[in-house]
């Protein structure tokens, strides 16, 4: 007979014992040691060790290890695998040694009381996470549930949806929910006043005339900080389509200059993956900086040259080479199994190119854009260098 669980997870809500279920009860009658933030703690009466969690996070957990095999309680707000912390507590123990009792999830709670139909509403735990990871989602009419770390947080959300032109929004801060403490302001995120106490969630219903993060690859380059190292909105649209993105794909982007290619790659799914490679610190930091204004701050980047910087990096499934092309670089690149493109300028480039698809296969294309400029007071066309792309197989 298999033995019972060591850890069991139950997600405790604003009213405390009342919501759970008789397993939940049963478990925290028989533990021998209960852990969870002192606000979890003070809901509930227990003759059990008490452990309060501790800062920083991941201490915590280290605790809950170091008590394998004996029983115990972690308490958890809502639905732990929900953006909570079920996921980082079960993520290194066999399916035997752990149980879970969810409770009502603070979304459901949201939800119902904004009357919002929870499939159709985007939800983000934004505890330990940038605002700017909003910016791909924020487009007249969406809707959104956010959990935030603190009442603090509802100002500065505020604060980042007027500086972004979304000012118009409409916003309901929900706080304790579901319990006698519980709290609903509704307001703008031009006009919202007021202190607020965490446990807290913000509805946002978004309106305002902000720029929209279009779904089609090929983002504005103004979108873009740059030193004018960047491939340029036609052609990067262009490459994104022949690397294909794929779910659950890591990209290595060579040559990162503004970080284009590697953050339009992240933007398409949210279970991509991708590291840019960039020797220049100062191209280095615009890479960072335009991935957490674009709210992809997951983009990796890594100081060095191809292909020694490459010796150590996770295997890709997609290779982007922008710049650093030569022979050792895709030489290192050829035992690998992924899907390469490689855009070219000069001759000296292109002639690489030339030679790696005689040899490897693969499919050559040129590209060549012009645009209008002003030749006096008329107009005219002016042709910017051609571009030579391998992509392979």
């Amino acid at each position: 007979m298999a033995e019972a669980p060591w850890l069991t997870i139950i997600g405790l809500g604003e009213d405390g014992p009342a919501g759970l279920c008789a397993a939940s009860r049963s478990a925290l009658a028989t533990a021998e040691i209960v852990i969870g933030p002192p606000r979890h703690l003070s809901l509930i009466e227990t003759g059990a060790r008490i452990i309060e969690w501790p800062v920083p996070f991941a201490q915590g957990v280290a605790e809950v290890m170091a008590l394998r095999g004996r029983p115990v309680v972690v308490l958890a707000s809502g639905d732990p695998f929900w953006f909570g912390a079920g996921t980082t507590l079960t993520r290194d123990l066999a399916p035997g040694e752990w149980r879970a009792f969810p409770g009502r999830s603070t979304f459901s709670l949201a939800a119902s009381r904004l009357g919002w139909p929870l499939e159709r509403t985007l939800c983000l735990g934004l505890h330990a996470a940038p605002l700017s990871r909003l910016r791909p989602h924020l487009a007249p009419g969406a809707r959104m549930i956010l959990l935030l770390r603190d009442g603090d947080a509802v100002a500065a959300l505020a604060a980042y949806l007027r500086e972004t032109g979304f000012g118009a929004s409409e916003v309901t801060v929900m706080q304790a929910l579901g319990g006698p403490r519980e709290r609903v302001t509704d307001g703008s995120a031009e006009t919202l006043e007021g202190v607020f106490a965490h446990p807290v969630c913000v509805g946002v219903e978004v309106a305002g005339a902000g720029a929209v993060l279009p779904r089609a690859s090929g983002l504005p380059d103004a979108l873009f900080d740059s030193d004018g190292v960047m491939t340029k909105r036609p052609v990067r649209a262009l490459t994104l389509s022949a690397l294909a993105p794929r779910p659950g794909e890591h990209l290595w982007d060579i040559g990162g200059g503004s970080g284009s290619i590697g953050i339009e790659w992240l933007l398409s799914d949210a279970s991509l993956q991708a590291t840019a490679i960039e020797p220049r610190a100062d191209r280095i930091a615009l890479i960072e900086g335009n991935a957490r204004a674009l709210g992809v701050d997951r983009l990796r980047v890594v100081k060095g040259k191809a292909p020694d910087a490459l010796m150590d990096l996770p295997r890709p499934d997609a290779v982007f080479i922008g710049g650093g092309l030569s022979e050792a670089l895709l030489a290192a690149l050829e035992p690998l199994d992924t899907r390469i493109v490689a855009n070219a300028v000069t001759l000296e480039s292109e002639a690489l190119l030339v030679a790696a698809q005689a040899r490897r296969g693969g499919r050559l294309m040129r590209v060549e854009i012009s645009e209008t400029v002003a030749i006096g007071p008329k107009r005219g066309w002016k042709q910017a260098f051609p571009i030579t792309q391998w992509s392979f197989p």
